[in-house]
């Protein structure tokens, strides 16, 4: 079944997160006992990745493995997982599906996931704490801000309008260039090259954006400003989101 935070009564007791951020948050609400299972690609904490069993990747689940651990709480996201996968783990066992994409729906979410495993507290603390973080940092606005923030190489993919990641681009004064596109459309050189963005963003997830790919791109973009960035420090939303304006500051600082 699918649960929401309103409805679901019991304590869980035995959680498998098949969202990397989601289980970073798990930890920093001191549900170490009670998390059983996580990807893959849930590299943070470190602890847990090198001790919790995995069941697979968000996209490649291993359902027997999953079985067989008996969760009480299985923790998904819209976009992170794949839906069939999901709908099929919902008639075994008590499902929560995220769906974020902007800054508030990830509090929101934080909030919920709280509310599910009894750590309302904790999860009030870590709202507090991010919202207090953006307003203490004062992150300077950009100017001549236009931005193109590629996810993927082989085909070229970029973040749309309705993504976190465009939301955490808006926050800190970029203009998403491809803001009137959905999720994470395909771009070719040319088109990005018409749409002469001031600054290119390569993303070091999914896709592992390294000097040379930048390099290759300076040839097509001599006008514009190419960056590495940390892909996590842009989409992984929940407790990573404390670290978040600390991070922007510096990069815009960098800029100039």
């Amino acid at each position: 079944m699918f649960i929401e935070s309103t409805n679901y009564a019991p304590t869980p007791k035995r959680i498998i997160s098949l969202v990397p951020s989601i289980s970073e948050l798990l930890y920093d609400l001191g549900l170490e006992n009670e998390t059983i299972g996580i990807t893959k690609f849930c590299i943070h904490p470190q602890q847990w990745f090198k001790t919790k069993e995995k069941i697979g990747g968000t996209k490649n689940i291993n359902l027997q493995k999953i079985i067989d651990l008996k969760p009480d709480l299985i923790i998904c996201n819209k976009e992170e997982n794949v839906k069939e996968q999901v709908e099929e783990m919902a008639t075994l066992f008590p499902v929560y599906l995220s769906d974020v994409n902007s800054f508030d729906t990830a509090l929101q979410m934080i909030m919920e996931i709280g509310e599910i495993t009894k750590r309302k507290n904790e999860a009030e603390d870590i709202i507090r704490r991010i919202e207090s973080n953006f307003q203490k940092e004062k992150i300077t606005l950009l100017k001549n801000n236009r931005v193109a923030y590629l996810i993927w190489k082989d085909p070229y993919m970029t973040a749309g309008g309705d993504t976190f990641i465009s939301d955490m681009l808006k926050k800190i004064g970029f203009e998403n260039i491809y803001t009137d596109k959905n999720r994470y459309p395909q771009v070719t050189i040319t088109a990005l090259q018409n749409a002469k963005p001031e600054y290119l963003l390569l993303s070091s997830e999914p896709y592992p954006f390294k000097e040379k790919h930048l390099a290759e791109l300076k040839k097509h973009f001599a006008k514009s400003n190419i960056l590495l960035v940390d892909g996590e420090m842009f989409s992984w939303y929940g407790s990573r989101m404390l670290l978040m304006p600390a991070y922007f500051k510096k990069l815009l600082l960098e800029m100039g």
